[in-house]
């Protein structure tokens, strides 16, 4: 790194004089990065973030005074900068991680599960690499929590009935539209806003694909319920895909659709460098589903999607992706669109009305013609 180039200056969060003392060790060990505050509570981290104006924030989510969760709250709607949250990976800190998360934070990292004698320096280049790119990120005034899902009186309204054919699940033999959805970094904040728009009497079954720990993603599936009236589940090994429930595939495993149509769990080693790997879910589906397949690559760093992408649309699908303004990290939804398999680049507010109304076109559609 040339000398005169400028660091990367972060402010550490943690009311653990320990933990702060191993996160600057960690951040100092990279060159193109310095510590430049540390803050033992939320209400020294609001401070320093205005004094200080560091380009990224260690956000500890358990302090006294004032949590994490409203230091970030406050930061992202007063004086927003990049926050990287250090979690545990508990159900309690899961949780926590995740309204982080929908509040504004760009990214986490999960402490080791060893309790007291934390050794950081597992997790250290993982770190770096993730305070690295969220300093690159784009943040704008948020903290605003998705709104709970629209009312029933709109929902009648914009519903309109499924032909029969598709009211039921894959155990008869009967295709029916699937959704896949693909997200990475930013991902839980745009996913929590889309499935917000996204009524319960869908008739298509909604796969997710998010990079997430296993640890993390039964909570998330907790907490997308919260937000939308579809049925939202975690998926679970052999079950069939069925329209109206929304499937969020385990971070443990990748996640296939049989030539039955029922849900494949994978354990096996990461592919392509992601696990779960949206590209696997993305082509299977479309191996089931054909032309009654719709996929879509939201927010996140990498080219996973690009693939199944290109599986989905060959097969006669479409494919929606988000655009570049509303994206945290336009990484995956960029490699998708280079490669020419995308219907639509949208804002991440107009995504889910674009699968419902894809959705409720095919299922006008006799099945013989798309066979």
């Amino acid at each position: 790194m040339n000398a005169a180039a400028k660091k990367i200056r972060v402010l550490l969060v943690d009311d653990s004089s320990f933990m702060r003392k191993v996160l600057q060790t960690i951040v100092s060990s990279d060159p193109q990065m310095e510590v430049v505050g540390q803050a033992k509570d939320g209400n020294e981290a609001v401070a320093m973030a205005q004094s200080l104006k560091p380009d990224v924030i260690t956000m500890d989510i358990n302090m006294p005074h004032l949590d994490g969760l409203q230091a970030t709250e406050q930061i992202m709607s007063q004086n927003p900068r990049p926050i990287v949250i250090v979690s545990s990976e508990t159900r309690d800190g899961a949780a926590s991680t995740l309204v982080a998360l929908e509040l504004g934070a760009i990214d986490f990292i999960s402490k080791p599960s060893s309790g007291i004698d934390l050794d950081m320096n597992s997790v250290g280049a993982e770190m770096n690499r993730k305070l690295k790119m969220a300093a690159k990120v784009r943040v704008v005034r948020t903290a605003t929590r998705p709104k709970s899902p629209a009312s029933g009186a709109h929902r009648e309204a914009s519903a309109r009935p499924a032909t029969e054919s598709f009211v039921s699940d894959a155990t008869n033999g009967s295709r029916f539209p699937v959704v896949v959805i693909a997200a990475s970094t930013g991902g839980p904040a745009a996913v929590m806003q889309l499935v917000a728009g996204i009524p319960k009497d869908l008739p298509a079954a909604v796969v997710l694909v998010q990079h997430m720990p296993a640890s993390f993603t039964s909570q998330f599936a907790v907490q997308l319920a919260d937000a939308t009236e579809i049925q939202v589940k975690e998926a679970v090994a052999n079950e069939a895909l069925t329209p109206g429930i929304f499937y969020v595939c385990p971070g443990s495993h990748h996640m296939r659709i049989s030539p039955k149509g029922r849900v494949v769990l994978d354990s096996g080693a990461r592919i392509s460098g992601y696990r779960p790997c949206a590209d696997v879910a993305m082509e299977t589906a479309a191996e089931w589903a054909g032309p009654l397949t719709t996929g879509v690559v939201l927010t996140g760093m990498g080219n996973d999607g690009s693939r199944g992408a290109q599986a989905i649309y060959s097969g006669g699908g479409v494919v929606f992706v988000q655009d570049e303004a509303t994206s945290v990290i336009f990484g995956m939804p960029a490699e998708v669109i280079k490669t020419g398999f995308v219907t639509q680049v949208l804002p991440l507010d107009q995504i889910a009305a674009a699968i419902e109304k894809r959705v409720r076109q095919l299922v006008t559609i006799p099945q013989a013609v798309l066979r």
